[in-house]
């Protein structure tokens, strides 16, 4: 029985093996790329210049930025406060009349 030293070792094998593995590795990357045509061939078609989103009439919109009031933290004599007993849940605009509560 020959050790695996021997048959690595042997410029037959490698003679056949290689071309072999190449062949193999093209064949793999032939298929990926009929698979990848045959997939965007059931795609939708891209959409006509007259389907693209339109610019509002108005100019661009833009990022507003705003600050909420800032409130004070109520203090009890006897112990904490639990999240429930403070008024006001999230963020709120100061524009917004009844927002602002102390």
């Amino acid at each position: 029985m020959a050790s695996h030293l021997e048959i690595s070792a042997s410029p037959g094998l490698s003679v056949v093996l290689f071309p072999v593995a190449g062949l193999v590795v093209v064949g793999v990357l032939v298929a990926a790329f009929l698979w990848g045509r045959r997939l965007s061939a059931r795609e939708s078609p891209k959409p006509l210049p007259e389907e693209q989103p339109q610019q509002p009439k108005g100019g661009p919109v833009f990022e507003t930025s705003e600050f909420p009031e800032p409130r004070a933290v109520p203090r009890r004599q006897n112990g904490r406060l639990t999240p429930h007993q403070m008024k006001g849940y999230g963020r709120t605009r100061a524009s917004e009349p009844g927002n602002y509560q102390e």
